[in-house]
């Protein structure tokens, strides 16, 4: 076989068997289900519009595993313009406590079992030019039953038993990070947060069916959803279960991976690296 045709061969094979080298879907947890709303958006410290961040689960088992793009579903006033009115886009994730935690102080929830960790394990930040987003509006007439959004508060006053039932349109989020998540095997919590135009309007974090019914389907262990405001760092409650008293939620979310080449795809190119070696050595002087 001549060296030229060996080598056109090889990388041809490997392209066609290639997967594809965009991305390629790690978790999702399907459609919302309407049930409940949970705030997440950066802000201040203090009073009805400060920093909350609500957070769900997701498990990698692959020894890297390059997140390059997410997508998540919201519950927006029906008067915002998602086109112009979105101000900053945040999405956080946090390992799994008691990882990255002070375990040596009294916490004031009830639990700290099964939540994120004080601190944030990694985040990008739309302000800083991280990431990216684009939105679709998937319905101009959403609801969801229940919603927890200024109602976040230490023991013993946790459980508010919710805001009820909150109005808008539901969008989707598709972001898109700069600097890619590399991540080990482990179990971590996705934050995703959005700060609108006018700081009196919030985001809530559309809940999803739990188990998953749809998307990628059950994980195991699964955990519920937490929540937290700036008041209440670095703990966090249970949304269900601590705030409004029964049921467990998870968020609307999805993720997706860099796709890397089949083995097979690597190893074809580099036996046509190895011919292309080979052909340059017996060529002659």
């Amino acid at each position: 076989m001549p060296p030229r045709f060996g080598i056109v061969l090889c990388l041809g094979l490997a392209m066609a068997w290639a997967r594809p080298a965009s991305a390629d879907l790690l978790f999702s947890t399907g459609t919302t289900d309407g049930l409940m709303g949970m705030a997440s958006r950066p802000g201040g410290t203090s009073g009805a519009n400060q920093e909350t961040e609500a957070a769900d689960d997701f498990i990698t088992t692959a020894p890297h595993t390059i997140i390059n793009s997410a997508t998540f579903v919201g519950l927006l006033p029906g008067g915002v313009n998602p086109s112009t009115d979105i101000s900053q886009v945040v999405v956080e994730l946090y390992r799994v406590f008691p990882l990255d935690s002070d375990t040596t102080r009294t916490p004031n929830v009830p639990t700290r079992m099964n939540s994120p960790s004080d601190v944030e394990f990694a985040g990008r930040d739309s302000a800083a030019s991280q990431l990216s987003f684009t939105t679709s509006v998937l319905n101009t007439s959403a609801t969801v039953n229940n919603s927890v959004d200024t109602g976040i508060h230490p023991s013993p006053n946790q459980m508010t038993l919710g805001e009820g039932q909150v109005s808008g349109q539901s969008v989707q989020f598709s972001v898109t990070f700069a600097t890619q998540f590399d991540l080990t095997p482990g179990h971590y919590f996705f934050v995703p947060q959005v700060l609108l135009a006018n700081p009196d309007d919030h985001f809530l974090w559309m809940s999803a069916p739990r188990p998953i019914v749809g998307g990628t389907g059950p994980i195991s262990p699964a955990l519920q959803t937490w929540i937290r405001n700036a008041q209440l760092d670095p703990d966090w409650l249970r949304v269900g279960t601590d705030i409004v008293g029964t049921g467990a939620f998870n968020g609307t979310f999805s993720l997706s991976r860099q796709a890397v080449p089949e083995p097979t795809s690597l190893a074809l190119i580099a036996l046509g690296g190895a011919i292309l070696v080979g052909a340059s050595r017996r060529r002659p002087v």
